[in-house]
This record gives structure tokens, sequence and C-alpha cells, in this order.
């Protein structure tokens, strides 16, 4: 078992940040999903022993928390989600002097340093004062110093923060190769559901500090009914009451176009949409199957809005 949570409570003041959450995790690629305010971070910060519950135990690689801090640590990497590079160091420094504060000698840390900057593509780039870094080269040289020490589990709280378009896409090809080729255990943090779709097969949903889904992405999308986009020429009403009496539920999109959606659940024999065109006599331009994508899914078992940016 690769985390273990029972019962866990922790109160900031007069604010509940984790909610009676229990959760076990087996390990692979895991995504930590939730608004701002959720409690991703602070569960976070409860795995490695950086906060105390109030109540209820927790247990990473079978070590409790509160017990065996540093042990857990040694064999995690972490990438937090506020700056924590040190001001006047090169990243071939910081990287470097992270390894030894994990207990590297410093020679292996210094060329296990040259290694994952290169990894993360910094390798023309870390004798520069990270200072001197835009956003998105801070933040691989925030996952350079988590990886340094060649961690069995890696922390990823907000990965992606500040990054443009192409520094998130090659951030998340980083983690993505980190969990499968490297075979690392992730768990990434995040609100941005496009950046958990991509890079985990398993996500984990807090809202107001409990836990409201976890499950596998492909058994999610499997339990969801099929979707089919359609093109029609003719008597739109006509079809639209056809499909209805079918059991389909169907949304007339602003392009006339249809987005059609089995109520039972059930696969949908596809002959069945040229049939009814058939026999309303309108014409079928266009069908294709649409996939659901974790916005759709967590929009009905969340009742909350994610935002792609």
């Amino acid at each position: 078992m690769l985390i273990e949570i029972k019962n866990v409570s922790l109160f900031f003041g007069t604010t509940t940040a984790l909610d009676n959450l229990s959760l076990e995790v087996q390990g692979g690629a895991v995504g930590l999903l939730g608004p701002n305010g959720a409690g991703k971070s602070t569960l976070i910060k409860t795995l490695l022993g950086f906060v105390k519950p109030n109540q209820g135990s927790a247990a990473v690689f079978g070590m409790d928390v509160e017990k065996q801090p540093l042990e857990i640590r040694r064999q995690v990497g972490y990438m937090p989600e506020d700056e924590c590079l040190i001001p006047g160091m090169t990243a071939i420094q910081l990287v470097a002097y992270a390894g030894e504060l994990c207990g590297m000698p410093r020679r292996d840390a210094l060329q296990r340093a040259h290694e994952v900057l290169y990894y993360v593509g910094l390798d023309e780039e870390r004798y520069r004062i990270v200072g001197e870094y835009s956003v998105g080269m801070k933040q691989r040289v925030k996952l350079a110093q988590a990886l340094i020490h060649d961690p069995k589990l890696l922390l990823l709280d907000e990965p992606t923060n500040g990054m443009d378009t192409n520094g998130r896409e090659e951030m998340l090809e980083l983690v993505k190769d980190i969990a499968t080729d490297k075979g690392i255990n992730v768990i990434l943090s995040s609100h941005l559901l496009p950046d958990v779709e991509f890079a985990c097969e398993e996500i984990i949903a807090l809202s107001h500090g409990s836990v409201v889904a976890h499950a596998r992405i492909d058994a999610l999308r499997s339990e969801k009914s099929r979707a089919y986009d359609l093109k029609i020429v003719g008597d739109t009403d006509a079809y639209i009451d056809a499909l209805k009496r079918h059991n389909y539920q169907i949304e007339l999109r602003p392009d006339k176009r249809l987005h059609v959606t089995s109520e039972n659940g059930e696969q949908t024999d596809t002959k069945l949409f040229f049939q009814l065109a058939y026999d309303t006599g309108v014409q079928l331009r266009q069908l294709r199957e649409v996939k659901h994508t974790l916005e759709d899914i967590f929009a009905e078992v969340m009742h909350v809005e994610f935002f792609n940016d």
C-alpha cells in the first residue's frame, strides 16, 4: 500500500481543511483534483508530516506520518506550489544542495544534479542564477530538486502553475514519463482537469476537505453513457421527437448540431440514427461518437465548475 489514510480531520482555527477523510492509494500516476481550497495542498503536507491532523491517522509506505516523517521524506520527492528556490544560487548549485540535504555525498549529488537538469531540459541554463529564470524554468528546477535523490514517490503540487502552453505540455510529458517509463509513483495535485487527464490513470477528487470521487479514469468513462454528435438537414423537430421516443437525451447546439446521449447508458446501435433519419425524412450528414472528458464527468459528480486555464 502506497498511502493509507483513516478518518483524518484537520482544522485551521474554525476552518475545516480536511473533513474525516479516508483514502487508500495503491500506486501509479494519481491525479489529486479539486477547486482551490478543496484541501489538496493540506493533504500533501499531512502526508509529509508538515502539519498534524487533529484526528485520524495516515501512513506512507506503511510508515506513520506522525511517528516517522523523516523516514518517509527520504523516499519522497516534493515539488511545492510556492516558490522554494534559494536566491543567488545557480540551478546546478541548488539542485546539488537539495541532494546533499537528502544525505547524498557532495560528488554524487553534483553528478546527479547534472543528470536531472538535463532530463528536465535545463542543461544549457544550469549555471545561470535561478532568480533570472522565467516562471517555466523555475518550475523545471523545482521538479529537478524533487527528483535528485531518486524518490519512490513524487508529490507535485500545481506543477504547471504560471507556465505557457508549450511549457505546460512539456511539463506534463515529463510527469507522464516519470510515472510510466521511470516507474516512480506520482501524485499530481491540480485544479486543471486536462492536466490530470493527460498525465494520470487514476483520480482522487476533493471538495471541502472530503473525497467525493476516487476511481480509475477509464472506469469513470466506461460508466458514463455514450454520447454522439449528429449533423442533420431537414425537419430537426421531427427527428428530435423520434430520438426522445427511444429514450435519448438531446441537446441542440448553436451550430444546429445535435448532442445525443442514451438515458439508459447502454451501447447504441448507430444504425438506429440512420433509420430514424429515413423515417422522418431528414438527411444525416455526420455522425461521430464523443469521448467524455473529465470535465463532463465531474460537472455531474461534484457540481462545481473546473477551469482549463
